[in-house]
């Protein structure tokens, strides 16, 4: 191991959590053919094969798993060392590496862009997934600041609140729901729901909200992208519970409507994550400023009740 380098490491580590050389490669910036080569030097200096190949499918073999908690200790440390680095020199440079969840993608990209201008010399690297898989990424310091929901109970972590974050229940503008004013959460029994899946903050609020109000709802298809279960909901499969933040710009071109249901919107918070352990580099404390500075009122200028008056009065 003592030949191993920083890079393979890292190579090792993407595919790893991607389970898929295709996507390190991606990831990385890289061919799939360095990233093959990359790992394979790597297993040459272990000495055994950190993955077992069947047809398209990969997975960590033993020596695989033993060797990715190593690889993430000195991945997290190197990192470290950088950022102490990049404080000694009062410097706002280096890599920071901000994760999200997927819901968040329809205003996070642009904040990102307009921090980008202010501070040109941080390179950023972008993590997505779901709530479960970013809590992954922060419990592997792979991450260094996290944007999302729910944060975990069981690690020791900052969160800081930045905007509120309204999920609320969605329907084809020709549902007979859309037609019907306020309704009862037992209205919807009736009804089939296109719903995200396990893992995922969107599921687990909607559930939590069926649970305080003794409701069980008809989950008709699971789909794994908001995307896809706005493309569901539109197309009349079913009605569907959604971020607010996602639906912009369907409901502004009126091909997606909000149910007036009792109860919702169900208001929860978005929040800027990192783990209490990290000590933040001045890219990433500088990140975490504009948040908390610009994004509520970014939130609030494009997905508020003003920029959609169908959502007056909520």
């Amino acid at each position: 191991m003592k030949n191993a380098t920083f890079r393979q490491l890292r190579v090792f580590n993407e595919v790893a959590r991607h389970l898929s050389f295709a996507r390190a490669a991606e990831a990385l910036h890289l061919t799939p053919p360095a990233v093959t080569m990359q790992v394979k030097e790597l297993e040459g200096h272990v000495g055994m094969p950190l993955f077992e190949r069947s047809g398209k499918k990969i997975s960590l073999t033993t020596a695989g798993e033993y060797m990715l908690v190593y690889a993430r200790k000195i991945l997290a440390t190197v990192k470290d060392a950088e950022d102490a680095a990049a404080r000694l020199q009062r410097a706002e440079t280096g890599l920071l590496t901000i994760g999200f969840v997927s819901t968040a993608k329809y205003f996070m990209m642009k904040l990102i862009a307009d921090f980008r201008q202010l501070h040109a010399g941080v390179d950023i690297q972008l993590a997505l997934g779901n709530r479960e898989q970013l809590v992954a990424m922060l419990r592997n310091s792979e991450v260094d600041i996290a944007i999302m929901g729910r944060p975990p109970k069981d690690m020791q972590t900052r969160p800081e609140p930045f905007a509120a974050h309204p999920h609320v229940f969605v329907a084809s503008p020709d549902h007979p729901l859309v037609q019907q004013g306020r309704l009862r959460v037992e209205d919807l029994r009736p009804y089939d729901f296109i719903v995200r899946e396990p893992g995922s903050g969107t599921r687990a609020a909607m559930q939590k909200f069926f649970e305080d109000t003794y409701v069980e709802p008809r989950l008709k298809i699971q789909l794994g992208s908001n995307e896809t279960v706005k493309q569901a909901v539109m197309a009349g499969l079913g009605l569907g519970f959604l971020s607010l933040h996602t639906i912009g710009a369907e409901l502004a071109d009126g091909r997606i409507a909000i149910l007036d249901l009792e109860g919702a919107p169900v208001v929860r918070a978005w929040n800027l994550v990192h783990t209490q352990s990290k000590l933040l580099s001045p890219a990433a404390e500088a990140f975490r400023y504009y948040m908390l500075e610009h994004a509520e009122s970014y939130l609030a200028q494009h997905f508020g009740g003003d920029a959609h008056p169908q959502l007056s009065g909520i």
